[in-house]
């Protein structure tokens, strides 16, 4: 059995992920889209922690070519780097992925 890594949002992660739920929620008024895509995100960052490379490097963009990866969930990007040596994965931003950035 594979050693799991640990993930690790850093605080602008957190908001990034309070922002879009809350958006959805109150200025969208879906609620159950909310708790879904929630949901969603909650499954695609656990799976980071048994299969950390799964997402694409990031190529284009900003964080592109720094060994950034990326993790599609929805409409959104999560970014994250991993750290072999630490066995971890650190989840910097989760984006629109339509957005400039």
């Amino acid at each position: 059995m594979a050693l799991e890594f640990k993930v690790l949002l850093l605080p602008r992660a957190y908001k990034d992920l309070e922002d879009i739920c809350n958006y959805i929620e109150w200025h969208l008024d879906a609620a159950q889209a909310a708790a879904t895509l929630y949901d969603e995100f909650e499954k695609g960052i656990a799976s980071l922690s048994v299969f950390p490379e799964r997402g694409a490097e990031r190529k284009t963009g900003r964080f592109a070519n720094q060994g950034y990866r990326q993790l599609f969930v929805k409409n959104f990007n999560i970014i994250y780097r991993v750290d072999i040596f630490k066995r971890q994965v650190i989840i910097y931003t989760i984006r629109y992925r339509l957005s400039n950035f």
